[in-house]
This record gives structure tokens, sequence and C-alpha cells, in this order.
């Protein structure tokens, strides 16, 4: 419990305290992916990485924004949500006044103005990003299969009825 590195990767500088910790950081090299969801053919070389990606099947969003409803998975995906927050927009659209606060959106932003967008068959919607697409187009859908015990409120999306239970339970 000396704190002191004995562990060291043989493919770069990394060294560790633990050699279970090393054993972990070598499948960055090897890319083995001993975890695997039940659910779905998702593999992960961390236990960390299985458990972000579990909750995409339960709909679990721990992580919200102070300045909207905006809520996350991951803390890193809400730390990348608060940039819209920040007023720093320093990446501006060519083709019209949309500004955005990283490049990964104004790429997608600038989808739309082209043949790469993806656009809804039932409406309007057009967006750079397919699984937006995925994920609007579902609003178009009848499929409620989370229904509320005490009303007849129904949703699609599991994270919209745990917030819609407080409602009857008077918890915030």
């Amino acid at each position: 419990h000396t704190g002191e590195k004995l562990y060291t990767c043989d493919s770069c500088d990394y060294k560790a305290t633990r050699l279970e910790h090393l054993k972990d950081h070598t499948r960055t090299h090897t890319g083995e992916k001993p975890l695997s969801c039940d659910s779905c053919d998702y593999r992960a070389s961390h236990l960390s990485n299985l458990i972000n990606h579990k909750m995409t099947h339960t709909g679990e969003k721990p992580y919200a924004c102070d300045s909207c409803d905006y809520r996350a998975s991951q803390l890193t995906h809400l730390k990348l949500h608060m940039k819209n927050h920040t007023g720093k927009k320093q990446y501006a659209c060519d083709s019209c006044d949309y500004r955005a606060a990283r490049l990964s959106l104004l790429r997608a932003h600038m989808k739309t103005h082209t043949s790469e967008s993806y656009s809804c068959n039932k409406c309007e919607y057009r967006t750079g990003n397919f699984n937006k697409l995925l994920i609007h187009k579902s609003s178009h859908s009848d499929d409620t299969p989370y229904a509320c015990d005490s009303c007849d409120y129904r949703t699609r999306f599991l994270n919209h009825l745990e917030p819609h239970m407080r409602t009857h339970t008077g918890e915030t």
C-alpha cells in the first residue's frame, strides 16, 4: 500500500500499483473484450464500459443538466452537452446561421444542407445524424410499453416514466 507503481506495461509507459490494473490496461493494446452484454452482441474490455452500455437498454440516465431537461447515461455525455450552455459556440455553419459548441455537432448539422442528411418519411424532420432520426421516428410510433400504475399515462421510454411516477408521490 505504498503507492509505488510496481507493474509496467510492455507496450507503453503505463505503470500500475496493482497487477489487475495492468491486466485491464493491457486490453487497450490487445483489443481483448472478455465482457459481454446479456441483451445484445456488445462486448467490452472494461467493466465500466459494459455498465455504461447496459444503460442504453434500460433507458437509465442518471446525469441531469442543471440548465435544461437533458439527461445522460454517462457523465462524459453530460459534460459535452454542458458546452451548449456556455455560449461558446465557436463552430459556424457556412450555409446558415447555425453555430455549435462542438465540431461533431457542426459536421452533423452540415449534412442537413447536402444529400447526406436523413429525412423522416412521416414529417419534414431532417438531421445529419442517423441515430437522431431513429429516435425521432419513434415519436411517430404508437408503441408505448411503459405504463403508470396510478393513471392512464403511457410512454415509449422508461426514463420518461420515472419522472412521471414522481408526480404521484410528490417527490422531486
